[in-house]
This record gives structure tokens, C-alpha cells and sequence, in this order.
């Protein structure tokens, strides 16, 4: 891999504190304004990182590499980073905290009006929106284990005032975003002869059999998960579609919507969180929103959650019920991608929604969901070999991998990226908005390298990762050049020549999926690679050979011969013991190390026979 993470991330983290921390103040906003969303992720280009990534600690001020230090220098010394990094995280949780105390998760500035040149109303500017809920459970869980560390090398007494105040803070906005999560989920049913049953059945129905004999089947394959969003659903939104899925003639779907569904119920709970506002979103999943709220969820339930112990009782209750959510989901979304014995539906690009809308981004929406339910269940390597391939023919489709010389349809999924609307809206007057995503190149850089990390099989892994090495060639042609706000993200035109070269100020929602791709590739860089099957048996089959000579140079007399032959032969044995310790892990460390313990026991036999004159 060449994409060399950590200096990557460095830069960033230059760029960043040059372009946000000014006059001794950290400034939000960048091209798409200021909101809830936006903001977060600026502060999350630092705090990712952070927080995820050993070597970028910044908790512990004693513990800060020199390195780190150069690049945040606009942020401060060592002392100084922590505490205004507080400073700028306490002052977002406040600034997204109505007069009462309700933490306030609306879209602002990232909606769109569907109609065009309709003006937005205020009213649908403040609606809360699930990607705000994930984000915030993203940053908040980073902020509690930040202070859960620093608040340990803390000594002065309003400092320790400042931590407490701030894990108070973003623990009230984490319950509140999950909750906002609870009342965000939705289950779609549908009968089979509806718009959405033929959609749905159009695309599983690889095999253009009967219709009726795949929607049995569809609804055998989906058995336990109608079970359980019937039986297990208790809380939140989703909870009362019960009598409906007991209907044997009905199909169904399930995910996350735009934001807060219409007449979701509220979630009793024991945090004070302030008002649940009532929901306004259409019953019914989004593939964009159901993604970032599984990522959020993931983290809830991550190594790094559970051994800093980030959730109190309550947050715990609450994230066992998103689990429930998250495994239904994944497994739902995993069963319709794969369905069938021949061609996937994941495989018949692109991928076509239930309301008819079909967009590449959605086909690498649902690879993404497959490969989360693939590390549950340990999928084969030729499972994971075909979401492989579906990456590649999606970073060709897309012009990442294959050469775009012309305008063409196919670089719409970058610039000005997929727009569709938000169902429900227009409920609080005004006309029906809109979300804009065009993320699909660090997305699929992400994915490229989570699959890369499940592929045990050497020459699969090293083809993903040189298919992450060419994603990552056009991401760094589309860094911004010029001004302060340059080597940070995203301008089009470096890629695309054709487009206009319009874009000089930062995008924090694409820097911040680009320092989400190096995270992931520097977590791939730092991981053991899954052990090879086939270097494990070469190495077996080596070590055999080399114990049996070993064995043979002791029977034969060799450390009798003097001191130098053996010390030798002590070192020899030192290394085959080194080797069969690495065996299992590290099987091509072991082969490296037999093969030169053999020409070692080579060079010793041979010098025996020319003492004995045996030639």
C-alpha cells in the first residue's frame, strides 16, 4: 500500500488548525456554511484521528509525538492543544443547544430544495436529520474518551472543572442523539404486487423465474428478521408495524430515514435530553441515511467503547436497542444483495431502490452492508472475491480507475454528486428538500480497505489494496491547491479537467470521509495481515525439513568439532524455535527464516562430508 497514512494525516491536521484556529479562536464553517453536521465534521479531521489512532494521541500532553506537535502548531504546545481543542468542542455542544437545553440536530445549511429556485423555510432548515445524529455519536464518543484520559494527567482544579463540564455536555448530546436514532428507524411493508413489492422483486429475480415462486422464497429467506422486528422491536419508531408483518402476503424493508419518522413514538428514558420533537419523515428507509446510522451504531459497540467504558447505564440500554436495529438491518440488506444461487443483485449494477431510483452509489451503499454482515458470519473467500469485484467494476464505472476524457453522466456521482428527496418535508411548509451526497470516491477507498482487512487469500488482498492505491491518486488530484485553505478537500476539476475549477474553499464534509479513509488504511497498515493458508503449509513443510537436518548435524557430532561450529549450530536452533513461533501469524516471516536456516545446515553439511572426504 502507498497511500502512507500518517503523513497524509498530518497534513491534514496542518491544513486544518491553519485554516480553523485563528486570533485564538476556533472558527466553523467553510463552503457549505456553518450547521450541525458540517461543523462536527471539521472538528472530527482532528479529532478522528485522535482518538483512533495510538500515534496521534493527544490526551496525554507528555505522550505527543514531535511531529504532531510541528504540524499543530497553529494550535498550540503540547499543554495548550488539549485545552483549546476543549474550548472548540464545548462551544459546538453549545451552539447546537436550544434556550431549554434540547440538543438541536438539524440539516441547515445542507438541504437542498428538490424544486428549484423554491426558497427553503426556516422551519425545514431546523428539522433534525439522522446524519446528525450519527456524526454527533461519532464526535461525542470521542470527546467522552478524550476527557476520560486527559482528566487522569489533569492537576488544576478548574481545568478538572472544564473536563467534567464537557463529558456532561457531549454525554447529554450522545443520549439525545441516540434517541433521535430510536425514533429515526423505519419498516416499509408492502404487498408483492405493490410499486415496491414488483421493484423489490425485479431485483432479487436474478434468474427471471415465476414471481410468485422468488417472493415465497424472499419471504422464507426473511423469516427470523420479520420475527424479530415484530417480537424484539420494543422502543422508538418500527415498534408498532407488528400487525402488518404478521401478514404472510406482505414484504417488507427496513433501515433509517431521512430523520425522525412521522408519529414515532417517544422513548422513555431517564436522561435528561429536553423535548423529543414530533417527526415529519416518511416511513420508510433511506439506503444513504440507514449507512451512516450502521456506522454510527458500530461505533457504540466498538473495543475501543467497551474497554474505556464511554456509555453510562442508560446509554447502554439504549445502544443494546440500536444493536437490535443494526443487526436486523444488516442481516435484511445482506439477504437482498446476495439472494439467489447465480448472478447477485448486488452484482447487476446498478443498484435499483424500491421507489425505482437507481444510482452506483447505491449498489457501493449495499456492498458496504454486505461486507459488515460478511465479518459476522466469516464469509468464504470467493464471497468476499465478488464484493471485491464489484469495487472494482464500481471505481471503473464511477471514471476513478478508467479514463474520463469528455463530459459524461458517469462523473455526475462526484460533481455535483446524487440528489434525492426528503419525503415529508414539505409537511412544515414550504417545498419538498433535498439531500446531495458525493462522497463515492473516499467511501469506496474505505470499503476497498475494509475488504482488503477480511481477504485472507494474498493475491486478492494485494490486488484490493493496489485498487485503494489508484482511488487514492484521484483523491489527491482533487486537493485544493491554493490559498489557506489548500491540501485539504475537494476540488473536482483536478480530476475531471473539464469541470469548472470553481472550488478553492474546504469541503469538511469530504475532508472529513478523506481522513476517514486514511484512518482505516493506517488501522490496515498497523494490523497483522490474515495469515496465508497456503505459506502456512509451505512453512510447515520447510520446518519439518529443516528439523530433520537440524536433528541429523546433532546425531552426526558437529558441536564436537569445535567452538565456532557450535555456537553455530546454537543459533541455528534459535531461529527454527523463532520460526515455528511466527509460524501460525507471520507464515512468510517463518519461510524466510527456514530457508536460511537450510542453506545454513547446507553449508555445515557439506563441510562435514569434505572432512570425511565424502564428496
Amino acid at each position: 500500500m502507498q497511500i502512507q497514512p500518517r503523513q497524509q494525516l498530518l497534513d491534514i491536521w496542518q491544513a486544518t488548525a491553519r485554516v480553523s484556529y485563528r486570533d485564538g479562536a476556533w472558527l466553523p464553517g467553510g463552503r457549505d456554511g456553518s450547521n450541525s453536521i458540517s461543523d462536527a465534521e471539521q472538528l472530527l479531521c482532528i479529532m478522528a484521528p485522535a482518538t483512533e489512532i495510538l500515534l496521534f494521541r493527544l490526551d496525554r500532553p507528555d505522550a505527543v509525538a514531535n511531529d504532531v506537535l510541528e504540524k499543530l502548531s497553529d494550535l498550540g504546545d503540547n499543554l495548550q492543544i488539549p485545552q483549546r481543542l476543549m474550548r472548540a468542542l464545548s462551544a459546538y455542544i453549545d451552539r447546537y443547544t436550544a434556550p431549554d437545553g434540547t440538543p438541536m440536530f438539524s440539516g441547515g445549511s445542507y438541504f437542498r430544495s428538490d424544486v428549484e429556485g423554491e426558497e427553503i423555510k426556516q422551519a425545514q432548515r431546523d428539522l433534525d436529520v439522522v446524519d446528525s445524529f450519527s456524526i454527533s455519536i461519532t464526535l461525542m464518543l470521542a470527546i467522552v474518551g478524550f476527557t476520560k484520559i486527559f482528566r487522569q494527567v489533569v492537576t488544576r482544579a478548574t481545568l478538572v472543572e472544564q473536563v467534567d463540564a464537557l463529558e456532561r455536555k457531549a454525554n447529554r448530546r450522545l443520549t439525545a442523539a441516540m434517541l433521535g436514532l430510536l425514533r429515526s428507524f423505519a419498516v416499509n411493508v408492502f404487498n408483492a404486487d405493490s410499486k415496491y413489492g414488483r421493484e423489490l422483486i425485479r431485483t432479487v429475480n436474478q434468474e427471471r423465474r415465476p414471481a410468485h415462486q422468488v417472493v415465497e422464497e424472499v419471504r422464507e429467506a426473511l423469516l427470523e428478521i420479520n420475527a424479530r422486528l415484530r417480537d424484539d422491536v420494543q422502543i422508538g419508531s418500527g415498534a408498532a408495524e407488528g400487525s402488518e408483518l404478521d401478514n404472510p402476503n406482505r414484504l417488507f424493508e427496513c433501515g433509517w430515514s431521512w430523520g425522525i419518522v412521522r408519529d414515532a413514538p417517544e422513548v422513555e428514558t431517564s436522561a435528561e435530553v429536553g423535548v423529543q420533537k414530533p417527526g415529519t419523515a416518511q416511513n420508510a428507509p433511506y439506503l444513504y441515511f440507514t449507512t451512516v446510522a450502521l456506522d454510527a451504531i458500530q461505533a457504540l459497540s466498538s473495543e475501543r467503547t467497551r474497554l474505556l467504558g464511554l456509555l453510562d447505564s442508560e446509554q447502554s440500554r439504549l445502544a443494546q436497542s440500536l444493536q437490535l436495529r443494526f443487526e436486523l438491518t444488516r442481516s435484511y440488506w445482506a439477504t437482498i444483495g446476495t439472494f439467489g444461487s447465480g448472478r447477485w443483485p448486488l452484482e447487476d449494477l446498478p443498484w435499483r431502490a424500491t421507489d425505482g431510483i437507481e444510482f452506483d452509489y447505491f449498489s457501493l451503499l449495499i456492498a458496504g452492508m454486505v461486507m459488515q454482515n460478511m465479518q459476522s458470519v466469516r464469509a468464504s473467500t470467493s464471497d468476499l472475491r465478488r464484493v471485491g469485484g464489484v469495487l472494482e467494476e464500481l471505481a471503473n464505472r464511477s471514471r476513478i480507475t478508467r479514463r474520463s476524457t469528455e463530459p459524461e453522466a458517469a462523473v455526475d456521482v462526484h460533481h455535483p454528486g446524487l440528489h434525492f428527496p426528503l419525503e415529508g418535508s414539505e409537511d412544515v411548509g414550504g417545498p419538498t428538500l433535498a439531500w446531495t451526497v458525493g462522497d463515492i470516491s473516499p467511501l469506496l477507498c474505505k470499503r476497498t480497505l475494509n475488504l482488503a482487512r477480511m481477504v485472507s487469500d494474498g493475491a486478492a488482498r494485494s490486488r484490493l489494496l493496489e485498487l485503494s492505491d489508484t482511488i487514492w491518486e484521484h483523491l489527491r488530484e482533487r486537493m485544493i491547491l491554493v490559498d489557506d485553505d489548500r491540501g485539504l478537500w475537494d476540488r473536482p476539476s483536478g480530476a475531471f479537467e473539464y469541470l469548472a475549477d470553481d472550488f478553492h474553499e474546504v469541503s469538511w464534509y469530504y475532508t472529513k470521509r478523506v481522513v476517514d479513509c486514511l484512518v482505516t488504511a493506517a488501522q490496515v497498515t498497523s494490523e497483522t495481515p490474515p495469515a496465508s493458508d497456503l505459506l502456512g503449509r509451505i512453512a510447515a513443510d520447510l520446518l519439518n525439513e529443516a528439523d530433520h537436518l537440524y536433528d541429523r548435524e546433532l546425531l552426526n557430532g558437529t558441536t564436537t568439532r569445535g567452538e565456532r561450529l557450535r555456537v553455530e549450530l546454537e543459533r541455528i536452533g534459535t531461529e527454527l524455535g523463532r520460526a515455528r513461533t511466527v509460524r501460525r501469524e507471520r507464515p512468510g516471516v517463518a519461510v524466510a527464516l527456514v530457508e536460511e536456516v537450510l542453506r545454513r545446515l547446507d553449508r555445515l553439511s557439506a563441510a562435514r562430508r569434505a572432512d570425511s572426504g565424502v564428496t
